[in-house]
C-alpha cells in the first residue's frame, strides 16, 4: 500500500497548498482500497450494500415465451396489410400452466398475460383490439397489428447462465427485485463498512450541556451521521472531544482500532490553536492541504495507526509523510483512513459530497460511477474566480417552457446551515470556470437520493 508521500509524486502538479478538487479526487482515489471480508446476506438485509462477487443466473428470465398481454394469441403469418382477420377462438391458456391442446390456421387461443406461448404461436392481439364475431369468433381489425408484437421471448430479460448483477453492484431496490427474480434467497456481500467520526474544539458544545459565551452547539456530529446512515454504513459516534492531548489521542487511537475510517470535522485549518493537527501528524501518516475550492478550503487525509502499533521515528534520509507503522513483532499495519474536515457547517457537508462520500463508496468495494451533474440554466448572475472550484447551493425548479432552471439560496456563507437546507443541490462551479451570466447553463451535484 503506498503511503502519502508516494502517492503526491506520482500525481501531476501535487501541490498541498493549492490542491484542485480533481486532484483531491485523483489522491484519494489512491489512498482507498476496498475492504475485502465477505458475508452471505438475506435479500430483506442487502439494500444498500454491495455485492461481493458476481450473481450468475441460474434460470432463464422469463422461463419461456409468454403472453405480454391479455388477448388472443395466434400465428402472425396470417395476418396480411389493409385486410381485417377473422379468427375462432380454440381455447384459453391462463398464467401459471401450460395449455396443452393445438391451434391450426384460421384459429387463435385465449391468452392472460404471463401465460405460456404454445407452440407455432407468435403473436398476440389485446382483447381491446378486438370485435367479437359469430360467437366463437373473433375479428382483428387491419393495421392494427405485426407479426411478433406482444410476445416475450425466454431469456429476453436474463438467460441461464449469464451474470445477472456484477460484483460492486451497489444493491438498489430494482436489484434486491431482480436477484428475487432468479429464486434466489441469499447474496455475498463485502461486509459493512465501519466509519468513526467525532467533532473537535473547546468551543463545542453537544446537545443538553448550558449555552455559554463563545460556544456553539455541535450541528457537524448531527449532518455528518445523517450521510454517513444515507451510505449505509456502521457508524461509530465518539461524540465530542476537547483539544486536549491525551483526550485527542485516546479518540483516535479508539477509533483507528475500530473503524475502517475516520471523520473529525474541526482543527486543520493553519495557525489554529489547538492539538488536533499536532496529535493527527504524531499518530499517523497524514497530508495537510489547502484546497482550491469554496467552501471547504482546509482538509487533512491520510491514514492513523490503530492501538498497539506505534509510528516508526523517520530518519534522515526519510520525508515525515513517508511514515509506516509497527508493534513490538515489528508486523505492520496500515490503521484506519482518516478525512479531516474542516469546522464550518456548510463546509463539512460539501467536502463530505464531492470527496469523502466517493472515497467511502470505494471503500465499501462498490464500482457503480458517479451519477451524472445536472445541466440547468443560472436565472443569476453568479460571480466566481477562476483557479478554483465553487460549490454553491442552490435550487433547481422547472421553468414554464419546460427547461431546468437554477438559482442560489442566497448567502453563500460557509456557516450558514440553513441554506443547505433551503437547496436541493450544490451548483458545481469547476476550476477554470469564471462568472456566469443571466442564461448560462451550469452543473448541478443533485441532493436527492445522497443526503
Amino acid at each position: 500500500m503506498k503511503t502519502i508521500a508516494q502517492i503526491a509524486a506520482e500525481l501531476q502538479g501535487y501541490d498541498p497548498q493549492a490542491l484542485s478538487a480533481d486532484q483531491v479526487s485523483a489522491f484519494l482515489e489512491q489512498l482507498v482500497q476496498p475492504v475485502t471480508a465477505t458475508e452471505e446476506i438475506g435479500i430483506f438485509e442487502a439494500l444498500g450494500r454491495v455485492l461481493a462477487r458476481d450473481v450468475v443466473s441460474p434460470l432463464s428470465v422469463p422461463p419461456h415465451d409468454n403472453s405480454a398481454m391479455d388477448g388472443y394469441a395466434f400465428a402472425g403469418a396470417q395476418l396480411v396489410a389493409g385486410q381485417p382477420l377473422t379468427l375462432r377462438v380454440v381455447g384459453t391458456a391462463l398464467a401459471g400452466k401450460a395449455w396443452t391442446g393445438t391451434v391450426g390456421a384460421g384459429e387463435c387461443l385465449k391468452i392472460m398475460t404471463g401465460a405460456i406461448m404454445p407452440p407455432g404461436l407468435d403473436t398476440v392481439v389485446p382483447q381491446e383490439f378486438t370485435t367479437a364475431a359469430d360467437g366463437d369468433h373473433i375479428t382483428i381489425a387491419a393495421n392494427v397489428l405485426r407479426l411478433g408484437d406482444n410476445r416475450r421471448f425466454k431469456g429476453e430479460d436474463l438467460m441461464e447462465g449469464g451474470v445477472a448483477l456484477s460484483k460492486g453492484a451497489l444493491l438498489a431496490p430494482a436489484a434486491l427485485g431482480l436477484v428475487a427474480s432468479l429464486g434466489l434467497k441469499t447474496v455475498a456481500v463485502y461486509r459493512r463498512l465501519r466509519v468513526a467520526y467525532f467533532s473537535t474544539g473547546d468551543e463545542i458544545l453537544s446537545l443538553g450541556e448550558p449555552p455559554r459565551e463563545g460556544a456553539v452547539y455541535d450541528s457537524n456530529r448531527y449532518t455528518v451521521f445523517g450521510l454517513l446512515t444515507r451510505l449505509g454504513v456502521e457508524v461509530i459516534d465518539l461524540g465530542v472531544v476537547p483539544d486536549t492531548p491525551a483526550l485527542l489521542e485516546a479518540a483516535f487511537r479508539d477509533a483507528a482500532q475500530r473503524a475502517d475510517a475516520i471523520i473529525t470535522s474541526g482543527g486543520v485549518s493553519v495557525g489554529e490553536a489547538d492539538h488536533t493537527r499536532t496529535m493527527m501528524k504524531q499518530l499517523g501518516d497524514v497530508a495537510f492541504w489547502r484546497i482550491a475550492m469554496r467552501p471547504g478550503r482546509p482538509m487533512a487525509v491520510g491514514r492513523i495507526a490503530s492501538a498497539g502499533f506505534q509510528k516508526k521515528e523517520a530518519s534522515s534520509a526519510d520525508a515525515e509523510s513517508t511514515d509506516s507503522y509497527q508493534n513490538d513483532t515489528g508486523k505492520a499495519a496500515t490503521g484506519a483512513v482518516l478525512f479531516g474536515l474542516p469546522g464550518n457547517p456548510v463546509a463539512v457537508m460539501v467536502t463530505f459530497l464531492a470527496f469523502v462520500r466517493p472515497a467511502l463508496l470505494r471503500m465499501m468495494g462498490s464500482t457503480r460511477p458517479a451519477p451524472p451533474l445536472l445541466r440547468a440554466v443560472s436565472t443569476e448572475v453568479l460571480r466566481k474566480k477562476a483557479g478554483r472550484t465553487e460549490y454553491q447551493r442552490g435550487t433547481v425548479t422547472t421553468a414554464a417552457d419546460g427547461t431546468l432552471q437554477v438559482c442560489t439560496t442566497g448567502n453563500q456563507g460557509s456557516g450558514v446551515l440553513s441554506s443547505m437546507v433551503q437547496a436541493n443541490g450544490l451548483i458545481v462551479l469547476h476550476h477554470g470556470q469564471g462568472n456566469v451570466a443571466v442564461g448560462d447553463t451550469v452543473d448541478v451535484m443533485m441532493f436527492d437520493g445522497v443526503i
